[in-house]
């Protein structure tokens, strides 16, 4: 097997080995408020998964570009609120373009016309159109840091406070999200993306 020791690596080569490796990735298409502007901000994260059920917790790992903080991330510390939205075909245009770099005074659903829809238990707008949409709170943020100190990643883990289904993809007699019909967009590596094919089913040992 080819061997590469990480002390060794670039920031961007470590970057393409765990985005490549680690796949496909979950996408949390998410919204946060920049209350000092009045700014509603969207943008993608694949750094994302599930953390605990006993209380629904999920984690959302923010990387620093040069240091510098994301609104998202900014947003989130400040007013401890996001909604988190899982992507398919029907919104992954528009998810796309709240991936560009735009300043803290600009609003990605205001410029991309992303229709919203009020949240029960958060301030955070959520997106209509997404199938899944989780309101939520902060829980814990832990700023990571290199071996120098530097903060490089904001991670986040925050507690889901209402679920949201589009009624096509969600089984309500027996509470089961119907993966064939959601079928979710996974992140890969660069500008690639995926479906979920070939489902099977394996029965865990006792």
């Amino acid at each position: 097997m080819l061997h590469y020791p990480a002390k060794s690596l670039s920031a961007k080569q470590s970057y393409k080995f765990l985005s490549g490796s680690i796949i496909p990735r979950p996408i949390a298409w998410v919204t946060t408020l920049n209350l000092e502007l009045s700014v509603v901000n969207a943008a993608p994260f694949s750094f994302f998964n599930a953390a605990a059920s006993d209380i629904p917790l999920v984690t959302l790992s923010i990387l620093r570009r040069n240091g510098q903080i994301k609104d998202t991330a900014k947003n989130i510390i400040e007013t401890k609120e996001l909604v988190i939205h899982l992507v398919n075909d029907d919104v992954i245009e528009s998810m796309n373009q709240t991936a560009a770099s735009l300043t803290s005074d600009q609003s990605e659903i205001r410029i991309n016309e992303i229709e919203t829809i009020a949240s029960k238990s958060v301030v955070v707008p959520g997106i209509k159109k997404a199938p899944i949409r989780m309101e939520a709170q902060l829980h814990q943020y832990v700023p990571i840091k290199n071996h120098e100190g530097q903060i490089i990643t904001d991670l986040f883990v925050v507690e889901i406070t209402d679920f949201y289904f589009d009624q096509d993809i969600f089984d309500e007699e027996n509470e089961y999200i119907l993966p064939e019909v959601f079928n979710p967009i996974a992140r890969l590596a660069g500008n690639t993306y995926a479906h979920i094919e070939g489902l099977f089913d394996l029965k865990r040992p006792q």
